[in-house]
């Protein structure tokens, strides 16, 4: 084993507004021993996404949050150290949920092994994991876009969105993002292939909206509620659909924002859904062939924004919230060796 104590960060403070780096601890542990029926993994990859947020909140969600003094959640793809599970073996890629550390102990029920020959084992924890699944279930189950729609994405560069946008082209729609720079929306234009993204920061979204999508908005995939959802509200179409995914606007809100005006639901007979991506567990299959041949086509184009050693995650994570990170955002916290 190439060392001998495990590195952790942990949750040390509830944030108040917007994460500091003296929120977080990093510490040194023993690595545990084994139990009946357990693996242990040595991180590669750990994931930061934006509802981590949320976990270090006290206030009631979808999930319980994170105690004081423990490590914090996150998506994982590891290599298996040791076993005594019999579905797992030493050298084993698995993608988990160990959190922030350097080696984390399972059960192995909430373990899938990789296959490194289908697809880079980072991708787990982008396009071919929770991200990309989000993205795939909320557009085509809440979103339903038919061929000719338009379709407005928000935080479209970003690791759920890019995907939402690609896949709303394969469906045949106009695909609209909207990002938070020029950048960005180069990018979701030039390389994923949008027909359109807005700049959220440095342009009127009502103005723009209204030249990029001259037939209305038939489904607004939002990852950040807020001014991006106030402004799609006053040109969505009668029988519109938003799959709610993310509230990025107002995770490190002290207090709940007042919500924009909700009347064109009502006049324009739209839905609105919340969508939690753990409801669509048992569905994963159908999701993995589906991205896994659109990767292998060339349909589906993916980027990483790669940050090194599991010391650098709190400042990652907070840059993260601020929007500065370009494309899914993990850690590598040890050497991969299938690259």
């Amino acid at each position: 084993m190439p060392n001998s104590t495990n590195q952790q960060i942990l949750l040390k403070n509830r944030p108040v507004g917007e994460p500091k780096e003296s929120d977080f601890a990093l510490v040194e542990t023993p690595i545990p021993e084994l139990g009946e029926g357990e693996v242990l993994s040595r991180t590669i990859y750990l994931s930061l996404d934006p509802y981590m947020r949320g976990r270090m909140s006290d206030r009631a969600s979808y999930a319980s949050p994170v105690e004081l003094g423990s490590v914090m959640v996150g998506g994982t793809v590891s290599q298996v150290v040791k076993s005594n599970h019999p579905q797992f073996s030493a050298g084993d890629f698995v993608l988990g949920y160990d959190g922030w550390q350097a080696f984390g102990v399972s059960k192995g029920e909430t373990l899938r092994k990789l296959d490194p020959n289908q697809a880079p084992i980072s991708y787990a924890l982008g396009i071919t994991g929770m991200p990309g699944m989000t993205a795939y279930f909320a557009l085509l189950d809440i979103g339903q876009p038919q061929a000719g729609e338009t379709v407005v994405v928000s935080a479209a560069s970003g690791a759920v969105g890019a995907v939402a946008g690609q896949i709303a082209k394969l469906k045949g729609c106009l695909s609209v993002g909207v990002a938070g720079s020029d950048e960005k929306c180069d990018y979701v234009v030039k390389e994923l292939g949008f027909d359109a993204c807005i700049n959220r920061k440095t342009q009127d979204l009502n103005t723009a909206l209204k030249a990029a999508c001259p037939k209305g908005i038939d489904v607004y995939f939002d990852n950040t509620a807020g001014a991006i959802l106030e402004a799609v509200l006053q040109q969505i179409n009668l029988g519109a659909r938003i799959p709610l995914v993310g509230l990025i606007s107002q995770y490190n809100a002290e207090n709940p924002p007042p919500g924009p005006n909700l009347m064109p639901l009502l006049v324009k007979r739209a839905l609105i859904k919340g969508f939690l991506v753990g409801d669509y567990q048992q569905r994963q299959g159908e999701f993995i062939n589906d991205v896994s041949q659109w990767l292998q086509e060339g349909k589906l184009k993916y980027k990483e924004d790669i940050v090194e050693n599991l010391e650098n995650a709190p400042n990652a994570f907070i840059g993260l919230l601020q929007g500065k990170n370009f494309g899914k955002l993990i850690v590598k916290v040890s050497e991969d060796p299938t690259r």
